[in-house]
């Protein structure tokens, strides 16, 4: 299973960027599909996630500013606005395996940067 993780980049602080995931190789339907991510020095977090029957949760950092969203080529989409300087993180898409329990498929992250 390859993810494609694309989309980063630099922005100022209240600009937007859209992320997308490639997950059209897969060869499943999946349970669990989410963005994460991590700045330096701290640990991973989830930002946003899509459970099977489009259940949609997020981080509380980013209700309000980030939408998560999937097409039918499960191409999985991030669209983040009112970027934060704290928004700063490497990014990365992943899906869960419905073969193994706890294990996850990665994209490589794509780096996001906000400045003041």
């Amino acid at each position: 299973v390859q993810l494609q993780a694309s989309g980063g980049g630099a922005v100022q602080a209240g600009g937007s960027l859209r992320l997308s995931c490639d997950a059209s190789s897969l060869l499943f339907s999946p349970n669990f599909m989410g963005w994460y991510r991590q700045a330096p020095g701290k640990e991973r977090e989830l930002v946003a996630s899509v459970t099977r029957g489009d259940i949609m949760n997020y981080a509380e950092f980013a209700k309000g500013r980030f939408t998560i969203s999937v097409d039918v080529k499960n191409k999985m989409h991030l669209q983040m606005n009112s970027l934060k300087p704290e928004d700063t993180a490497v990014y990365y898409c992943a899906v869960q395996d419905p073969f193994e329990k706890g294990h996850y498929y990665w994209g490589r992250g794509t780096q996001v940067t906000v400045s003041s």
